[in-house]
């Protein structure tokens, strides 16, 4: 069935058949057709025309879009038109009763009529391309870096679309065949190596990074080349965002500050995972967590049984569960409303759910929050992870993955701390249990809930300043994709209490993180906005750890994942520590919780005591709006705070109490 629109196109069609079939009688004949050969001319004139477009309009000539023609509609107009050709051949010779017929004529017309065909529909795309690339653009002055495939698409979509305002005045690519060259008419100017210079000669103003399969690495270099030059950049999106249609070639990007960590894409043994994750039935904690929610998508695509989502926050746990249910309609996916600090709630689960792999998540990962809530984080951290441990020991689950951190080694602050004491924890039941207990330890997660990328976000959306704690503050960073993909994959290599460490590539600054954001945005450090240092908070460290002294390094079958060597611990200990830590954590006596914290996790090295008389401006406030610090105050004492051990300063309250800034938080996991 034809449509409206096609139907000018088959009347086309139609003349040019009697075209190719007029010119091969001429061609045949010089010119001068025999009047004896006239009643044949009309008769293969009659059957053409009626024969030929039918069949043209079964085979789908008038499906294909004219303005993309290319050599897949060539193929099928060859297709087309032979079966055209022997169809009406043989209608002929029915009507003529098999009488000698000239085979020149026929071989003419099938010629002659492919060519007209293809010139039609390749016209149509000529002319069009022809009025878009004679529209050079009139915006920005814009380089585009890749002379590949991606850039001359691009190219024609600043042509194509009136809105996209770059005037494009050169491409730049590292092949040496095609500098000198002209892509759609505009000169390939030069390498990449050149940019700066080919930046400041052309009087850029915008560069557009067309290459969308580049490592990390060498977009971190072109976009240095672009920040020394002072112009603004974007990238293109990566090809799996453009195969699966999320985003189209219109919708350049800003580079974000995670195309700037210099590591290549993970690649996952997609084997070793799906052994243990198929078919299995899968529970996260902490499922609505940025990794929590990560680690749950990563999961659903290697086809488990069941997916169990556990949270005790309910409207993130129904988004997750929304948006899982959406993405995977045939997994079987249960969202449970649930706290890990309560056991009872957790056997039932574990009961009912008969979980086969156990991915915990779920925890409190905030430095400054937990030093200012001590009973809390061991309360959720540490119980919470022994009661997870505990449940999936009695109900023999086959693989156990406890989310660790880079804090928990050598702790200075609660956090560390109390991860720690779960690191050792799951270590000594692993000695008793058939579960295989995996312990996985990585860094800070670019964009997380709360971490310092949102924050530095925000606040250069308010004209700053930007917060930073100290110049010399480095962290290990990973995107929270690349933490999660890594996680599974930890989780299938874990022979029993291993701890296993990834790659987070080379620790990053913070001021430069937060340098390098303020020119992703279009302005400038100290001029556009000012950068603040506020000084280090409470519990944090300069630069944090990878390996505690006795852990011996394993090599692994993956090269981004590092195995450890587990120190060797008796369950006894660490089971009466850990009885003696829940109990002063449950009446929140805080001199206790640290002693036992430190009798549990000998290497913690906490940053403050607590002695010293009570600051007069406290006396006069109340000690029940600081419950974490009662058991002080009740007896005339106050937290003092050591910033640093090195420097001899001490602070009498904590940074923040009344008068909290924001300042950026590293955070570990979430």
């Amino acid at each position: 069935m034809l449509s409206r629109r096609r139907f000018p196109v088959f009347i086309i069609d139609t003349l040019l058949i009697a075209l190719a079939l007029t010119s091969a009688f001429l061609l045949r004949y010089d010119f001068a057709i025999p009047a004896d050969e006239m009643p044949l001319f009309w008769t293969c004139l009659l059957v053409m025309v009626l024969a030929k477009p039918p069949v043209f309009a079964l085979t789908g000539f008038y499906r294909s879009i004219w303005r993309y023609a290319s050599l897949h509609d060539a193929v099928e107009i060859l297709k087309g038109v032979t079966l055209a050709s022997f169809l009406a051949l043989f209608a002929i010779m029915f009507l003529k009763q098999l009488a000698p017929l000239p085979r020149s004529v026929f071989i003419l017309d099938w010629f002659l009529l492919m060519t007209f065909l293809s010139a039609s529909r390749l016209v149509w795309r000529v002319c069009r391309e022809s009025r878009i690339f004679a529209h050079r653009g009139n915006g920005l002055r814009t380089l585009i870096v890749g002379a590949g495939e991606a850039g001359s698409l691009l190219y024609k979509e600043i042509c194509r679309i009136p809105g996209m305002a770059y005037q494009v005045i050169g491409f730049v690519d590292d092949d040496p065949a095609k500098i000198g060259m002209s892509l759609h008419g505009v000169p390939v100017l030069g390498a990449t190596r050149h940019l700066r210079e080919l930046i400041d000669r052309n009087n850029v103003t915008e560069v557009i990074i067309a290459m969308p399969s580049a490592g990390r690495r060498i977009i971190r270099s072109l976009v240095e080349s672009c920040q020394d030059s002072n112009v603004i950049f974007k990238t293109l999106p990566g090809i799996g965002e453009l195969i699966d249609g999320t985003i189209s070639f219109s919708q350049i990007k800003n580079v974000e500050i995670e195309d700037l960590l210099g590591r290549e894409p993970v690649v996952l043994d997609h084997e070793s995972i799906c052994g243990y994750l198929a078919g299995k039935r899968v529970l996260v904690t902490g499922a609505a967590g940025s990794i929590g929610s990560e680690i749950c998508r990563q999961v659903a695509l290697f086809r488990p049984d069941q997916l169990i989502l556990m949270d005790q926050a309910e409207t993130p746990l129904y988004e997750i569960e929304k948006e899982l249910t959406a993405s995977f309609p045939e997994l079987r996916i249960l969202p449970l409303l649930a706290d890990v600090r309560d056991r009872h709630k957790l056997e039932v689960a574990f009961r009912q759910f008969t979980p086969e792999v156990v991915f915990h998540a779920a925890a409190y990962k905030h430095v400054t929050m937990l030093e200012y809530n001590p009973s809390q984080a061991i309360l959720n951290n540490l119980e919470g992870t022994k009661n997870v441990a505990d449940m999936a020991h009695l109900h023999n689950v086959n693989n156990f993955v406890l989310i660790s951190t880079d804090k928990a080694v050598n702790p200075t602050n609660v956090l560390g701390a109390s991860k720690r004491a779960a690191e050792l924890y799951v270590q000594s039941l692993s000695l008793t249990s058939h579960t295989r207990f995996t312990t996985v330890r990585f860094g800070n997660v670019l964009g997380s809930n709360g971490s310092v990328i949102p924050l530095f976000k925000s606040q250069i959306a308010k004209g700053g300043p930007v917060t930073v704690t100290d110049r010399q503050v480095v962290r290990y960073f990973m995107t929270i994709s690349e933490a999660a993909q890594l996680v599974l994959q930890a989780g299938g290599m874990g022979t029993k209490s291993e701890i296993l460490v990834l790659d987070m590539g080379e620790p990053v600054r913070i001021l430069d993180l937060a340098e390098k954001l303020i020119r992703l945005s279009g302005l400038q450090p100290y001029e556009d906005i000012d950068i603040v240092f506020t000084g280090l908070r409470p519990g944090e460290k300069l630069y944090e750890e990878l390996f505690i002294d006795g852990e011996g390094i394993i090599p692994t079958s993956h090269r981004k994942i590092k195995m450890l060597a587990p120190i060797p611990i008796e369950m006894g200990n660490v089971g009466r520590n850990i009885e003696e830590l829940f109990a002063a954590s449950r009446d929140n006596r805080l001199n206790d919780i640290i002693a036992s914290l430190k009798g549990l996790v000998p290497e913690f090295n906490p940053a403050y005591n607590f002695t010293g008389k009570m600051p007069v401006s406290f006396k006069q406030m109340r000690s029940d709006l600081f419950p974490l610090l009662s058991d002080g105050f009740r007896n005339n004492k106050v937290v003092r705070l050591h910033s640093s051990p090195a420097s001899g300063d001490f602070h009498e309250i904590p940074s923040g109490i009344g008068h909290s800034p924001s300042v950026a938080s590293c955070t570990s996991h979430g």
